[in-house]
């Protein structure tokens, strides 16, 4: 953001509470920078938990379906549309898993475990997908996506393995 979205006047970093902002001098805008609400799910599909990989990706890097708010939608609306989206599934949510701050996105992740049915359809964000034993998914590495680790793990312990086979 380099000009005002009130009066056009060019932005400066400027100081304020301590914390290097971006803001007007003309008419006082400031820019806070808050992070963005997005979501992030944990989908189980036929047994198996699905990871998708980003078309923008390196090949073998995989995360979580994940998605931004849209205006006038909660998160489970947004997590849901999310997979709808990316898979072309429908999916319904088994429970919350819990929130994440992905400093690098500038987001806050809310996370979700769903079970998703219907035929696997790919969009044009997503490049591939990966299905991963549901007992085993928390071995895997998140590089792209260090929050995933963390979500995942979280699922896994909510899981309490399915109250050991």
């Amino acid at each position: 953001m380099k000009y005002c979205p009130h009066c056009a006047y060019p932005l400066a970093p400027r100081s304020i509470n301590g914390l290097e902002r971006i803001a007007c001098s003309r008419c006082s805008f400031i820019h806070w920078g808050n992070p963005v609400p997005a979501v992030a799910g944990v989908v189980e599909y036929n047994g198996k938990i699905l990871l998708v990989r980003n078309a923008k990706w390196p090949a073998g890097s995989f995360s979580l379906v994940t998605g931004y708010l849209e205006r006038d939608e909660t998160p489970e609306q947004g997590i849901v549309r999310e997979i709808q989206e990316e898979l072309g599934l429908d999916a319904s949510i088994r429970g919350f898993i819990g929130h994440y701050s992905f400093f690098a996105m500038n987001a806050l992740i809310l996370a979700f475990h769903l079970e998703a049915e219907g035929t696997l359809e790919l969009n044009d964000e997503i490049a591939e997908v990966t299905e991963v034993r549901a007992d085993l998914v928390y071995r895997q590495n998140f590089p792209d996506a260090p929050f995933a680790a963390q979500v995942v793990r979280d699922w896994y312990q909510q899981q309490n393995w399915r109250r050991v086979a």
